[in-house]
């Protein structure tokens, strides 16, 4: 991998500061971002998934939630002034975007999506988010992440398995 993908040179071009990790993709291995994260040896909580879905099955939005976190389809909807929202085909996400699943990035998208960032990854110091192909990622300050595609932040996921309650 060269490290050279229209996620990467989008970065590049408005001048974000970021590196490139790459890591052992196995598509049939089970969740990409947890899969990401034991492989570059990060917390999964900074491993952000991109995922693609549509509200009220008209409007596309790009999520980006932490890897450890389920989404708030609900919530999603909500932003949107929908009533639900559900995961896009993978082709038709190819389609907008230009990537294959696995390899999803909201950076340098074909067509630009409303991207919306979970709330979860704005308090820590970076996260890392898919570079636009499978088993490379980008390692950056979630406030440039945000800013530079325009992000709207929410809280639209929480964790897969909650915390134990305090003692």
């Amino acid at each position: 991998m060269t490290g050279q993908t229209s996620a990467t040179r989008f970065l590049a071009r408005h001048g974000v500061p970021f590196s490139v990790h790459d890591y052992d993709y196995a598509p049939g291995g089970g969740l990409i971002g947890m899969q990401a994260a034991s492989s570059i040896g990060a917390d999964p909580a900074c491993v952000l998934k991109t995922l693609v879905v549509e509200v009220d099955r008209a409007t596309p939005v790009c999520l980006v939630v932490p890897a450890d976190h389920k989404v708030n389809f609900k919530k999603v909807a909500a932003l949107f002034g929908g009533r639900n929202a559900r995961m896009m085909a993978p082709e038709r996400s190819m389609e907008l975007t230009g990537f294959r699943a696995g390899g999803t990035s909201p950076f340098g998208q074909a067509t630009p999506l409303p991207v919306v960032l979970s709330d979860a990854a704005m308090g820590l110091p970076h996260v890392y988010v898919n570079a636009g192909e499978r088993g490379l990622v980008v390692r950056i300050a979630p406030a440039d992440a945000r800013t530079v595609v325009d992000a709207r932040v929410a809280d639209i996921s929480a964790p897969a398995i909650p915390a134990p309650p305090a003692p």
